[in-house]
């Protein structure tokens, strides 16, 4: 079950930068990211309510919502450095470098004392070099500076925020998500008053906006989720699995070619998963 949910959100995970990294082309990432949150804080503010998963914060760092706050304040700079580095166009630096997002967490739940099984360790790398690969890594050609520290901005913050979520869905994970996104949209709010826009989106923009807020909620909370059913570490890396979700979709839809190494990598994660998926 724990492996299923944290597959399910590398897709919607996936869907979600697809869709936001192409948004961002054409506006602010800054704000893409804020009214897409917005939008999100919504939807989790509902599912608390009909799930009647309320729980009252307290400031203990065995609750939710310091964890919360910290993987919100993370994942809100990593989400707007990763959509800046792709609206650059320069998603073979950006996307590679972003996906190794899961070495923090990882290695934060084996210092907690997790120890997979032999074959599952293997799948897990086998599956983290998919990922890598999966992204089209641009590995000829002059290195740009800008995407490079995009990406690696994204990359920590993404990190970051995946060990705090993990720590605050041990409470409630979908109090941890609805409090990032209470910070996130409390922080953006304060930017568009201090800029006096609110990025400047039409009606026809909305539904992709609330679409990814969306996706974007129910894939951290999905992956929070998974993290009290199972391994922390092996949740991770499925769950990192997400460019090869927006690589496809930038091949169906952008009509974007595939190079030979994201066939290798889409091959090599589906062969990590079965080898987690054999041990588990």
């Amino acid at each position: 079950m724990a492996s299923l949910l944290a597959l399910l959100s590398s897709v919607l995970w996936g869907t979600a930068d697809f869709l936001g990294g192409n948004l961002s082309k054409r506006f602010k990432s800054l704000a893409v990211t804020g009214v897409s949150q917005a939008f999100g804080l919504i939807f989790g503010a509902l599912l608390v309510l009909v799930t009647s998963g309320w729980i009252a914060p307290n400031l203990s760092w065995s609750g939710y919502f310091l964890p919360a706050i910290c993987a919100g304040i993370a994942g809100f700079f990593g989400l707007t450095a990763f959509y800046a580095g792709l609206s650059t166009g320069r998603m073979g630096f950006v996307s590679p470098i972003s996906s190794l997002s899961a070495l923090i967490p990882l290695t934060v739940a084996f210092v907690d004392g997790e120890r997979p099984k032999a074959l599952q360790f293997i799948g897990m790398g086998i599956a983290l070099a998919g990922a890598f690969c999966a992204s089209g890594p641009e590995i000829a050609g002059g290195v740009s500076i800008r995407p490079l520290l995009l990406a690696l901005c994204a990359a920590l913050g993404f990190g970051t925020a995946l060990a705090f979520m993990a720590v605050g869905s041990r409470t409630s994970s979908i109090m941890t998500m609805t409090t990032m996104r209470v910070f996130t949209v409390g922080f953006c709010v304060l930017l568009a008053l201090r800029f006096r826009t609110v990025g400047g989106f039409g009606v026809s923009e909305l539904p992709i906006l609330i679409f990814i807020g969306i996706t974007d909620f129910l894939a951290n909370y999905l992956l929070g989720l998974a993290t009290t059913k199972g391994l922390v570490s092996i949740a991770m890396v499925l769950g990192s699995l997400f460019p090869i979700m927006t690589a496809i979709l930038a091949f169906r839809f952008l009509h974007e070619r595939l190079h030979r190494v994201q066939y290798l990598g889409i091959f090599l994660a589906v062969g990590g998963v079965a080898l987690i998926s054999a041990a588990s």
